[in-house]
């Protein structure tokens, strides 16, 4: 007889539910949330263990390589096909979900999340917070805005070096009102410091990795969308096909298919890393609009656009460079965007960016 078992992971607390091979439940109990504890807990049944299933989450990429070193068969499992097997379900308790991962891993029907390395999450937790710091100076540069309407002065469109003295200049006949600014452009000035900080960080690893530095052969492609591809494909070899990575990323139609009557295919799928599909967008978008001179992708592009829309050109060169970028991993090849410039023209170009690229984090 083999078992199945089911975790059901939270914060404090696991769910844990083991089933046989017919289906009967053989253990439901909840333990603290540590690798410890969950062995203890299935040590009975470890012999005949064979798969052992959880839902992918935030704790996953601790949780799930501490379960494999103690020698269980973890399964990593998408959330979204977790969340519709689950969905019959009358009533949602930890119990339950427990025992439905567990019938879950018995059945075989399940699609298995990829747990990245720990090199890729450090280097996307660095993307993360440069994000989060990006946003929170656009909040405040927002608020300044809105705040100051009120009094009818209105911050046009200045840039962001000159947005702190144009400010304390609307605001310095009023002693009340230029008090609460200056703290709210002291807090931003500290953010902005901050952000540039994690910013030169970013380009300084692009600037040193090779596989970063190829990305950057590509029009419009610069340090966030290649690092952020980098590291959210992890293992190139993951995918059969370059072409899957544009699905994964979701940057492919949905389809909605019922007999003969009814064949609809629909707008992209926004599946997978909402930052890595922003950052190939707006690579797209920079390729399609400020890139001036040949490249055979941006031709490409323009006739979708006059055929269709320019957002749609977009989406469809942001799911191509998806491809090329996993391909030129795969390969170890170079982009050439203007075959007719040949391999000088190419290196030139290279060159161009990295010294671009390190005179910015100088």
């Amino acid at each position: 007889m083999e078992f199945f078992c089911g975790l059901d992971v939270s914060m404090d607390e696991t769910a844990i539910c083991v089933v046989d091979d017919t289906g009967k439940v053989q253990l439901e109990v909840s333990v603290v949330t540590d690798p410890d504890a969950i062995a203890a807990a299935l040590k009975p049944f470890r012999g005949r263990l064979r798969r052992l299933g959880h839902e992918a989450g935030a704790l996953s990429p601790w949780l799930h390589p501490e379960l494999v070193k103690r020698g269980l068969s973890a399964v990593c499992l998408e959330t979204q096909h977790v969340r519709s097997a689950l969905s019959a379900q009358r009533n949602k308790t930890d119990k339950a979900d427990a025992l439905g991962i567990a019938h879950i891993m018995r059945t075989g029907w399940f699609r298995q999340a990829h747990i990245k390395s720990e090199s890729s999450y450090r280097l996307r937790l660095l993307l993360t917070q440069r994000r989060t710091l990006k946003h929170k100076v656009l909040d405040i540069e927002n608020t300044i805005r809105h705040s100051l309407k009120v009094f009818g002065i209105k911050v046009g469109g200045i840039s962001r070096g000159a947005f702190d003295k144009a400010v304390r200049d609307a605001v310095a006949h009023d002693a009340l009102t230029s008090e609460l600014m200056d703290a709210m452009l002291t807090a931003r000035a500290t953010l902005w410091k901050q952000y540039c900080r994690l910013h030169e960080l970013v380009v300084r690893f692009v600037a040193g990795h090779e596989l970063c530095r190829r990305f950057l052969q590509i029009p419009g492609v610069g340090p966030v969308t290649a690092l952020s591809v980098m590291t959210a494909i992890d293992d190139p070899s993951r995918f059969r096909r370059s072409r899957d990575v544009a699905a994964y990323f979701g940057l492919t139609s949905r389809r909605r298919q019922s007999g003969t009557s009814i064949d609809v295919q629909g707008r992209i799928s926004k599946a997978g890393d909402p930052d890595v599909r922003r950052a190939l967008y707006e690579a797209a978008s920079a390729l399609l609009t400020r890139f001036k001179r040949k490249d055979k992708v941006k031709t490409w592009g323009m006739n979708i656009a006059k055929r269709a829309c320019h957002r749609k050109a977009v989406v469809a060169v942001a799911r191509k460079l998806a491809v090329i970028m996993h391909a030129m991993w795969v390969d170890g090849t170079v982009y050439v965007g203007d075959p007719a410039a040949g391999e000088q023209g190419v290196a030139a170009s290279a060159t161009l960016k990295d010294r671009k690229l390190l005179g910015a984090h100088r």
